[in-house]
């Protein structure tokens, strides 16, 4: 890395616990609550401040409003099986404007994709053993 980038990995670092002092408040009024993986990663001030900087940036973009960024937060959470974070967002969801039919909607478009995931690998591995159409033979 240029030592110039490296000066200023630095300069921003050593501002990294004030930070994330900061970044702890934020996570609190954005999500409502503070996910048990914030309160072990405060304990790295450095990894933490990179870490969830991005994560916000991510969480937060300029063409999505704050609502639709938490809807499609939950869809991938569910995917994932994210199960506690999936609650955080769906809390955060609300928090934001959604409604019970939106959240309930964005769930069943997860389960949706979910579904078609299992069912395109295991129906190809079907094809391959069992060939085509009705009555193939193997």
């Amino acid at each position: 890395m240029k030592l110039e980038n490296e000066k200023l990995i630095d300069d921003f670092l050593a501002h990294a616990d004030d930070l994330g002092d900061d970044i702890m408040a934020d996570i609190g009024e954005m999500l409502g609550v503070m996910p048990f993986i914030f309160s072990i990663l405060r304990n790295r001030p450095d990894t933490f401040a990179l870490s969830t900087l991005a994560d916000y940036r991510f969480s937060r973009p300029d063409s999505l409003d704050a609502k639709t960024a938490e809807l499609v937060t939950m869809a991938a959470a569910a995917g994932a099986g994210a199960d506690d974070c999936l609650k955080v967002h769906m809390k955060a969801a609300l928090k934001e404007g959604a409604s019970r039919d939106e959240i309930l909607d964005v769930l069943l478009i997860a389960a949706m994709i979910g579904k078609t995931r299992v069912l395109a690998s295991s129906l190809r591995r079907f094809r391959e053993v069992c060939g085509e159409g009705p009555g193939a033979e193997k």
